[in-house]
């Protein structure tokens, strides 16, 4: 299981690189790291919007003291979104009443600028996705800041354009203990839903 500071190890150069435009930024739109994370890239504390159209701040709002898992899609995608959708939408299944109160499922569209709350919330109704999984826009460099803090990126500039090659994990995590790990969303529920389980220490404790 990873920290933060682990999750993003390996990155070299380009987290270091990142760090330093981080530091460059407005102070309200950044959430610091922990001192216990001293490395890793802070949240941005951005304003995204939901399919259902409410304001929400990243950091603030989805991920503080939370259990969440996050992947990146956009609603043109024929290629690895539709399965990945129908996988996570058995992963929230599995989940039952822990959907949308102990643990926050997030879908970050990488297409922001077509894929408004309007077209998230018929994709959503599309695929008849539950309560608990929110399905976020908003400006596009906000977006490019939550994808990059999320480690949703290549060191390769050309690779790192291809969207595709962002939409096939599943980023989750634990914030009360700075807890993060990663799961392809094209394997099985149960793998997710086991890998989630690592990081939830209420249900590991529980179980």
């Amino acid at each position: 299981m990873n920290t933060r500071r682990n999750m993003l190890a390996g990155l070299g150069g380009a987290a270091a690189l990142l760090a330093g435009w981080a530091a460059t930024r407005n102070g309200d739109m950044l959430q610091a790291a922990p001192a216990h994370a001293a490395g890793a890239v802070p949240f941005p504390n951005v304003t995204l919007y939901t399919h259902e159209g409410r304001k929400v701040k990243f950091y603030d709002d989805l991920i503080r003291g939370k259990v969440v898992t996050f992947n990146m899609m956009y609603t043109q995608c024929t290629g690895k979104c539709p399965t990945m959708t129908a996988n996570l939408r058995q992963f929230q299944q599995l989940l039952g009443d822990r959907a949308g109160r102990s643990v926050h499922m997030h879908s970050i569209t990488l297409q922001p600028l077509l894929d408004t709350p309007e077209v998230l919330r018929a994709y959503v109704e599309k695929y008849h996705l539950g309560e608990g999984w929110q399905f976020l826009t908003g400006d596009p460099d906000d977006i490019e800041a939550v994808r990059v803090s999320l480690g949703f990126y290549d060191v390769d500039p050309e690779v790192d354009r291809d969207l595709t090659s962002h939409t096939g994990l599943v980023r989750m995590g634990n914030d009360s203990y700075q807890r993060w790990t990663m799961a392809p969303a094209l394997t099985g529920a149960q793998h997710i839903f086991s890998t989630l389980n690592h990081v939830d220490h209420d249900w590991s404790a529980a179980s």
